[in-house]
């Protein structure tokens, strides 16, 4: 039907009718078009905002790994995160996306970018462990963690920068900073990325802490990464960088084909911006089977579906029995034979403490405290787990080691020439003797800018003959650590968790294998007088800042400790403390 004209054409074509074009004499009301989608902002989003932002089509694998690699280049020379980034990652994501178009999902992880501590070998890139000696190296295997990683749809989108393998280079007297290495440098903190004015070195004003990284996850260069711990190296940096964190049980993820230092403590662990995330990663790491190459996977039952989502209960405080270990943790403690106090925490952090305390009261959990830790009172000196430290740097040769614990510098020269073993005729180096020649041949070209003392008093072990003091030693450890320490005082006062200010109680739970969650809480000053748990004993105060230097402050976390294969309680009561919370805040000045 004709219209009169008023200068206006209206042209309508409907799908499946014959209407040709009309006049009119007034526009016909539009139909009010649909909102267009935000783009998603890869800053601060977490695994699971990315897994329904893939799923709703909001994104593309390929949008996500295009988005970090811009952020890797515009903050990877101000931070260094990065030792090597993936050339096939955006191959990787387009085929992510081809396998999602065709209704194909390998797993929860499809399509998302993480990084890994470059301590865990990979095929389609070079595997350094921050060592000179294997810059360029690509192994012959990938870690069965990988595998799991890939077979979960993980994208592999960069090795993460490390303390050299991991911290057991070198020691006293001239330890090396956290999180350097002579492949990629020295990394920073993004939280205050400048220098210490009081060094030379170029060192950090604030510490990222090691050996793992968690640089790059806070500064959202990629949605999380893969680090390993032996005693702190997760959760010193997911505290310094304000991530969420699981240091899992010794065996619960593969250790096969990730650089080691001893058996008897490594794990990886996944860190992550949420409990959340950190729990869907635990699970694609561990898949749901034992490794034939490691039997310590055997020693922990996997959940369903290698499923640790399901914990995640926002109300999981409720009735929770959390112990305070007020002695040495919290308050200072005189040790056995007049050796004056150890531990405590200043000011600051004993406020963020009681806060988070406060906040689990709320919650409903019963708090126990005091909740002390027997082996850290025991007043017989050779019973006492202040007094009984690793056996590290150049004060503990052989020969001047026994009143410190072998296990580490022992378990090096055992489990990294078996190590290097795996690796066949490609291996860079045949044994930790060929890798300490090595560097001092190429000491020039900074192979070991701090040395090696690490390396030294692990290559004086003698693997047949140390072999019954190292199994003396490693007794001892669990007993002060595990049956007189954590053991005790859950099964005491039937603890469900203790709670450990920021990384503090990684030492004790390292030893015998212990899980931890840690949760970003609170920021305290960057203050380097104020004493630390990791200060060594003996060793000479720090001095402060210049005057003037503004240090900016500093991330400080809550942990949650329980005994043996306890995750899945530890993920309860570490997201419900972060849903009740949400105190993560982005490093400032990275958009």
């Amino acid at each position: 039907m004709n219209r009169p004209l008023s200068g206006v054409m209206c042209a309508a074509v409907l799908a499946g009718m014959a209407i040709g074009l009309q006049a009119c004499s007034r526009p016909e009301p539009a139909a009010p078009a649909a909102a267009p989608k935000a783009p998603f902002n890869v800053v601060e989003a977490t695994i699971p905002q990315m897994q329904k932002a893939l799923a709703d089509g909001q994104v593309t694998s390929h949008q996500l790994v295009v988005d970090y690699l811009a952020r890797i280049g515009l903050y990877e020379d101000k931070l260094h995160a990065a030792i090597t980034v993936n050339p096939n990652a955006i191959k990787d994501a387009d085929q992510s996306d081809r396998d999602r178009a065709a209704g194909h999902i390998r797993g929860p992880l499809e399509g998302i970018p993480i990084a890994l501590k470059d301590n865990i070998l990979t095929t389609e890139m070079p595997t350094t462990g921050g060592a000179l000696a294997f810059f360029g190296y690509t192994p012959p295997y990938e870690a069965t963690l990988v595998k799991n990683l890939e077979n979960a749809g993980a994208i592999i989108i960069a090795k993460a920068g490390m303390s050299e393998l991991a911290n057991w280079v070198a020691g006293f007297p001239t330890p090396m900073p956290g999180d350097y290495n002579a492949v990629g440098g020295q990394g920073y903190n993004p939280y205050d990325p400048r220098m210490d004015p009081r060094a030379a070195d170029r060192r950090p004003a604030l510490s990222p802490a090691g050996s793992s990284s968690g640089i790059g996850t806070s500064a959202n260069m990629w949605a999380a990464n893969i680090g390993s711990e032996t005693s702190g190296s997760i959760l010193g940096p997911s505290n310094a960088t304000m991530l969420a964190a699981i240091k899992p049980t010794v065996g619960r993820v593969s250790r096969w084909g990730v650089i080691p230092i001893t058996e008897d403590q490594d794990t990886a662990g996944p860190m992550a911006k949420s409990v959340a995330g950190a729990a869907i990663l635990l699970g694609a790491m561990e898949a749901g089977n034992p490794d034939p190459n490691d039997p310590a996977t055997s020693r922990c039952t996997v959940p369903p579906n290698h499923d640790y989502t399901v914990y995640l209960k926002a109300d999981g405080l409720k009735g929770a029995r959390i112990g305070i270990p007020r002695a040495f943790y919290y308050d200072p403690v005189a040790v056995p034979g007049g050796k004056g106090e150890r531990g405590g925490l200043d000011a600051a952090r004993a406020k963020v403490m009681a806060e988070a305390i406060a906040v689990l009261k709320a919650q409903g959990a019963v708090i126990v405290d005091p909740a002390n830790i027997p082996s850290i009172l025991e007043k017989d000196p050779k019973k006492n787990f202040l007094l009984w430290n690793q056996c590290s740097g150049a004060d503990h040769a052989k020969g001047k080691d026994a009143d410190c614990s072998i296990v580490l510098k022992y378990g090096m020269k055992r489990d990294f020439n078996k190590f290097l073993a795996t690796l066949g005729p490609t291996a860079p180096v045949k044994t930790l003797t060929a890798l300490r020649e090595w560097n001092l041949a190429h000491q020039q070209a900074d192979a070991i800018k701090y040395g090696q003392s690490e390396l030294d008093i692990s290559d004086q072990m003698d693997v047949v003959k140390d072999k019954a003091r190292y199994e003396a030693d490693r007794a001892k450890d669990i007993a002060l650590a595990g049956t007189n320490g954590i053991d005790a005082v859950m099964k005491e006062y039937k603890l469900d968790a203790i709670l450990f200010p920021g990384a503090s109680g990684a030492g004790i739970a390292a030893k015998p294998g212990y899980p931890t969650v840690i949760v970003p809480f609170g920021m305290v000053p960057n203050d380097p007088t104020v004493q630390r748990f990791f200060f060594r004993p003996g060793a000479p105060k720090p001095k402060p800042f210049p005057p003037g230097f503004d240090a900016k402050p500093a991330p400080f976390g809550v942990s949650f400790t329980g005994m043996a294969c306890s995750e899945p309680q530890l993920i309860t009561l570490a997201y419900a403390f972060e849903q009740a919370t949400h105190k993560r805040v982005p490093p400032p000045g990275a958009p």
